[in-house]
């Protein structure tokens, strides 16, 4: 769906907010090359240390463990971006399209049942890491839209939805002013 097909069923366009997909992809790699590194050298020192008791197997199983976890944790992050590659939110007067991979969903604000916000980890480089803050948006049909850090201004995002469905307090679109002067 265009843009502009949307702006006729949703209202004037007021922004968009884009999901950064590389940055998603380039943290799958990350922990991919992570993961590898710890097997790589997990599996030669586990091999070498079958028979005995000192240090080694601890070591093996701390590089094991390293790989196992980055290759999982890779793999996530790898299958979210797939999920969510072209991910982007446009905020429109009487709702919002969320598009994803090409296709687009219309959501007049109507359909939102819905939206709350958390600040899950407040650790340092927790947003870098997409574990940051979290939107979600329930629709009335039951369907979640989750929202993570890696989508740019999140926290306008999610304000805009909750004053539009909660508050009824409505964005203006580009040039809504003008409407209003000519009427």
């Amino acid at each position: 769906m265009r843009r502009t097909e949307a702006a006729k069923q949703l209202g004037g366009f007021v922004r968009e907010h884009r999901t950064d997909g590389a940055r998603r992809l380039w943290q799958a790699g990350s922990w991919l090359a992570g993961g590898t590194v710890g097997m790589a050298f997990g599996v030669p020192v586990a091999i070498a240390s079958v028979g005995t008791t000192e240090g080694a197997p601890q070591v093996a199983g701390l590089l094991l463990g390293v790989g196992l976890a980055g290759w999982g944790l890779g793999i996530w992050r790898l299958v979210q971006a797939f999920r969510t590659r072209e991910q982007c939110f446009d905020i429109h007067e009487r709702g919002l399209t969320h598009r994803v991979a090409g296709t687009a969903t219309v959501i007049p604000w109507a359909d939102v049942a819905q939206v709350s916000t958390a600040n899950g980890d407040d650790r340092p480089l927790a947003d870098a890491r997409g574990m940051g803050s979290t939107c979600e948006i329930r629709l009335h049909s039951g369907r979640r839209i989750r929202v993570d850090t890696f989508t740019e201004d999140i926290q306008e995002l999610a304000a805009v939805v909750h004053r539009a469905v909660h508050l009824r307090q409505f964005p203006q679109g580009r040039g809504a002013s003008n409407r209003r002067r000519l009427r």
